[in-house]
């Protein structure tokens, strides 16, 4: 799809990462995510609401931390196994879009837990296309640590590299990425910590994304919602479907691209079932 055919929509969730709400009660988040009732409710309620929606969207992606267990985990299979039985009732018209996140693959991957992730979920980097917009998911964890697996953080490196020069060559109307770290919550010189990327790492991503003329990252982890900008360049943070760390209610993020710009808007999974997408942003959406 590498022609404009006029505005459309995607939908981002993040964190549905079954076992953490139990974990975090208990406060034993490594040994505590024994239980996910809520979260498997709170998965189905948003695919529920995916559904529900008219006109479709292009696609549904979730941000990363699928499940709370970490590689080798006792319940990650199960917690795997149930979100599975939970995305199995998308609307078979709406393609499902995986990322990696930093519970997929561990705190520190390795070349074993990246190929783990990618028998269950698929690639942990790859790009298509849709209405002539480009998107890019990357695998920020190989950003945040690769200390185990240099040769996979220089893959993704030259990968990215050709891709962008695609990228260029193309023309496309715009282009997005989808990773589990955000780059920065609010500001791109902020300090370092366990939610954003180090700063060195940080401002090399930024100046290369914003060179490339990229319109937005879209992530999640923060398990609230924040974000702000770099030179044009948005940075989205959404919050969970899953576990709420903030003030944010459960949600879904609605995605609309036109030709000139990409608007969003979150959305609690209550409302979205209940109401669907809001007049103005189906409007932005009719315009031709």
């Amino acid at each position: 799809e590498y022609q404009w055919k006029g505005p459309f929509y995607f939908i981002q969730g993040a964190d549905p990462q079954f076992g953490l709400m139990k974990a975090w009660t208990h406060g034993d988040t490594n040994n505590g995510d024994d239980e996910w009732g809520e979260e498997i409710k709170l998965a189905e309620q948003a695919v529920h609401a995916v559904n529900k929606l008219n006109p479709k969207p292009k696609f549904f992606v979730l941000c990363g931390d699928l499940v709370h267990g970490m590689p080798g985990s006792r319940w990650k299979k199960n917690q795997e196994q149930d979100l599975k039985d939970v995305l199995k009732n998308t609307d078979q018209d709406i393609p499902l879009v995986f990322v990696s996140g930093n519970h997929d693959i561990g705190n520190t991957p390795t070349k074993e837990t990246i190929d783990d992730y990618c028998k269950n979920w698929g690639d942990d980097y790859f790009s298509f296309w849709v209405g002539g917009v480009f998107f890019l998911v990357l695998n920020s964890q190989l950003y945040f640590d690769s200390s185990k697996c240099p040769e996979l953080r220089q893959a993704q490196d030259a990968w990215l590299d050709e891709q962008l020069a695609v990228a260029a060559n193309q023309k496309c109307k715009h282009i997005i990425v989808f990773q589990h770290i955000p780059l920065f919550l609010s500001k791109p010189d902020e300090d370092h910590d366990y939610f954003n990327l180090d700063k060195s790492v940080r401002r090399e991503i930024m100046e290369k994304f914003h060179k490339a003329g990229i319109r937005a990252v879209f992530s999640g982890h923060y398990h609230r919602n924040a974000g702000g900008s770099y030179k044009g360049l948005e940075m989205v943070v959404s919050s969970a479907i899953g576990c709420q760390l903030g003030q944010d209610t459960h949600g879904l993020r609605v995605v609309v691209v036109t030709e000139e710009r990409v608007v969003h808007r979150y959305y609690s999974l209550t409302e979205l079932g209940s109401h669907g997408i809001e007049k103005e942003l189906l409007d932005v959406l009719a315009k031709q």
